[in-house]
């Protein structure tokens, strides 16, 4: 069990990391790169695709009005990330893997929210491709990071659970 100034430096510097490494790559591809060209990173595989999202996970409600978009893609979330945060910071019982999670969800959650807010859309821009239905939307190193502490939240309940 981690002591709370241990414990709340794990979560504040992974909350920190996570939005510098997304904030700093989308700098980057924006100022690198044009939107829909195809970059190839490792042969077809792995492909740099500069988009901007306007809409959620793989441009979902996109084409929703303005109003339903700022409160399904802006106002919810913050509510959603104030609420997890909260949470992390307090509940004394959350194992070492369910803290590193929840804090990847939140860094990750407030760099899109932040280009939500700043830049009217999210720049998406990395894309595997395995070979037939093994591939990935555009995505980002926010939604690395959200996707990662999920699994890491889903690791810790089933290592409870046995």
């Amino acid at each position: 069990m981690l002591d709370k100034r241990k414990r709340n430096l794990l979560i504040t510097t992974i909350v920190f990391l996570s939005i510098a490494l997304d904030q700093i790559s989308k700098i980057w591809v924006r100022n690198n790169f044009e939107s829909y060209i195809e970059n190839s990173i490792i042969g077809n595989i792995f492909t740099l695709i500069k988009v901007e999202n306007t809409g959620a996970f793989l441009g979902m409600g996109s084409e929703l009005s303005e109003t339903l978009r700022i409160l399904l893609l802006i106002v919810l979330p913050i509510i959603v990330l104030i609420s997890i945060t909260i949470y992390t910071y307090i509940d004394k019982a959350l194992d070492k893997i369910s803290i590193i999670g929840f804090s990847l969800i939140i860094g990750g959650g407030i760099g899109n929210i932040f280009d939500r807010i700043v830049y009217g859309s999210v720049t998406d821009f990395l894309y595997l491709d395995f070979g037939g239905i093994f591939k990935t939307g555009i995505f980002n190193i926010a939604d690395l990071s959200v996707t990662t502490g999920m699994i890491l939240i889903l690791i810790s309940s089933f290592k409870k659970n046995s």
